[in-house]
């Protein structure tokens, strides 16, 4: 079987959506390419543009934060997926403060217990779900 071109295999990764460096080298590696042909391919793709942790992160964060998740559990996304604790940061920068966002989840679906549950398990932090558990049994 002939070798595969590192790029070929790297654009069909990229083909539907961005990916974060680490998975595409993932999937490079998956592919039989030696380690450095995978850098080699990591760099061009990384100097033209096609592969971008900064901007990968800041994506899939705001999609998270609109999706009602918390910085803990965005982190915990972003970490899974390969990306930097310095990209996320930035990413999390990016958004909303997480007070404000839990806030908003919580008029839209009242301050309830059921709410302050969904979440904790959706990584909002203890402090910001027990301010809308508060906010909830105060009826604010």
């Amino acid at each position: 079987m002939p070798e595969q071109d590192p790029l070929d295999v790297a654009a069909r990764a990229l083909r539907h959506r961005d990916r974060s460096a680490h998975e595409v080298d993932e999937r490079l590696a998956r592919a039989g390419i030696d380690e450095d042909r995978r850098a080699e391919a990591l760099e061009t793709l990384a100097r033209l543009g096609y592969i971008d942790d900064d901007r990968y992160a800041a994506t899939r964060a705001a999609a998270l934060g609109a999706r009602g998740w918390g910085d803990a559990g965005i982190r915990a996304h972003l970490e899974r997926e390969g990306v930097g604790g310095a990209a996320t940061e930035r990413a999390l920068a990016t958004l909303a403060p997480e007070h404000e966002r839990a806030r908003a989840i919580a008029r839209r679906d009242g301050a309830s217990p059921r709410t302050a549950r969904r979440l904790a398990a959706k990584g909002f932090s203890e402090d910001v779900v027990e301010s809308v558990a508060r906010d909830g049994a105060a009826g604010v």
